[in-house]
């Protein structure tokens, strides 16, 4: 099921129970946060609509997304894992064509899949939502922007669904980062060095242009879902929000620029970036539970705003797990897994924990036929795009429950010897990463804790773990009653 925007969407969360609307007036310096964090700290704490800002005329939607049984309802799925089934039949068949392409016996099997194609494929419209009323004189002062933490350098745009073009190539790109407003008309541009978004703006830069960015903020959300996916470089996000809907994504063109905007979107903010501008931005209350380090990042110009009539702007927090974006994780992780398990085979359950907070620690269990399969996985997924900035990644047999990290935490403290089994890697590292000498460059660790044999040098014997006899448990099963427990 596609949502129509947000708004459609925060409806069908009402409808479910799932949204609380707050009447009181609010601060959103740090008032916000601080009732959001008690929220998100609840096993199923409801998205929060509050509908009286201080000092803005627009409500604000938070949480929107801070459960797994909501992030599923996003996607228009009962749970991530029918998600990810959908897109692991689609990538099982994709490769079995790839591999015995016989042209008679395929055409006859696309036929069922091209409803699914064509719903990859954006639509752009004349008459967008997003632009109903136009604002030529406008002023980050009207929305009611965040200060999240104590010690944050300023308000923080936390959702921006960044529109930007690659000059040569007329790529485009779909970027969540955020922006720090430094006074009515300009804000920081987080462009990390790894993203597309930077990379176009290394362009502008050398030939000495403005770059036209357009800022969406509040879509349908498995658009916004799909600006924070781990895509292949250059592979457009709109695209991917087209798998995930199951209908097109509907696009329009800017009112200042040539640049596609999300057209279901509650506001457009329209400008610029000047690639010769560069001002301090943080620090920031980050996802990884501290603040991230003050930095010198380009700067965004707004000389636009386009809106809906009556929106809501849409916020999130970060900061100690569990927070929203945690769930925005865990979608990545069950829908990307399909593809990981595609590429290397021998995968049978990734689990990126919370605490990990995105790419400090992965959790992959596998199917060890060889001696060095552990280090073969490791290094597999070290080279997968993002996970490049995996500091920690532990490596099971297929038969320990990856999403049980009390169970993975009991194997690996038994399991590993420190000098086999622990592995060090150089490599790129988060920008966010404060541990670290050098920014952006570290080691990352990899911890083989699978079961070894005399083929990796362990010539004593491997102990089985305890394991009550199974018709044991199914008759204790049956007379559970019995014993008054």
């Amino acid at each position: 099921m596609a949502y129509q925007d947000l708004q459609d969407f925060m409806a069908a969360l009402e409808k479910a129970g799932e949204l609380k609307r707050i009447k009181a007036e609010v601060d959103p310096e740090l008032e916000i946060t601080e009732i959001a964090s008690r929220v998100m700290a609840q096993e199923q704490g409801p998205a929060l609509l509050f509908e009286k800002v201080k000092g803005s005329e627009f409500p604000l939607l938070i949480n929107a997304l801070g459960t797994e049984r909501r992030m599923a309802m996003a996607l228009g799925a009962g749970s991530l894992d029918a998600k990810a089934k959908e897109l692991e039949e689609l990538i099982a068949w994709l490769w079995t064509q790839v591999r015995d392409f016989r042209l008679l016996r395929t055409l006859p099997e696309a036929l069922p899949k091209l409803p699914m194609a064509l719903s990859m494929i954006p639509r752009r419209v004349h008459k967008a939502q997003c632009q109903e009323v136009v604002d030529y004189h406008p002023s980050f002062d009207r929305l009611p922007v965040l200060k999240c933490w104590p010690r944050d350098g300023g308000r923080f745009i936390t959702l921006p669904l960044v529109c930007t073009e690659d000059p040569e190539t007329r790529r485009r790109n779909v970027g969540m980062y955020r922006m720090q407003i430094y006074d009515s008309r300009t804000a920081g541009m987080h462009w990390h060095l790894h993203k597309d978004g930077a990379h176009f703006f290394a362009k502008y830069r050398e030939w000495g242009e403005r770059m036209p960015v357009a800022v969406a903020l509040g879509c349908d959300p498995a658009i916004s879902y799909a600006s924070t996916a781990p895509l292949p470089e250059g592979f457009w996000e709109m695209i991917f929000a087209g798998f995930l809907r199951g209908k097109p994504a509907e696009l329009a063109k800017a009112v200042t620029s040539d640049l596609l905007v999300p057209a279901d979107a509650e506001f457009v903010l329209e400008g610029y970036v000047d690639p010769l501008e560069l001002r301090r931005e943080g620090p920031f209350g980050d996802h990884t539970g501290f603040y991230s380090l003050e930095d010198d990042y380009p700067v965004f110009h707004l000389e636009c705003i386009t809106r809906r009539k009556e929106p809501v702007y849409p916020a999130t927090i970060v900061g100690i797990p569990p927070k929203e974006d945690c769930w925005m994780a865990k979608a990545t992780e069950r829908l990307f897994l399909p593809l990981l398990k595609q590429l290397c085979p021998e995968i049978e359950d990734i689990n990126m924990p919370l605490e990990g907070v995105f790419h400090n620690c992965l959790i992959v269990s596998i199917h060890k036929r060889y001696p060095g399969q552990a280090r073969k996985v490791m290094n597999f997924l070290w080279g997968m795009g993002q996970m490049m900035y995996t500091k920690l990644i532990i490596v099971v047999d297929a038969e320990v429950n990856a999403q049980k990290v009390s169970e993975v935490a009991w194997r690996a403290f038994n399991n590993i010897d420190g000098r086999r089994d622990i592995v060090f890697s150089d490599g790129p590292l988060d920008a966010l990463d404060h541990s670290s000498p050098l920014p952006r460059y570290g080691t990352r660790i990899g911890l083989d804790a699978t079961r070894k044999g005399p083929d990796e040098g362990h010539t004593r014997p491997w102990p089985d773990p305890l394991v009550m006899d199974q018709a044991i448990v199914e008759q204790v099963n049956r007379r559970w009653s019995e014993y008054g427990l």
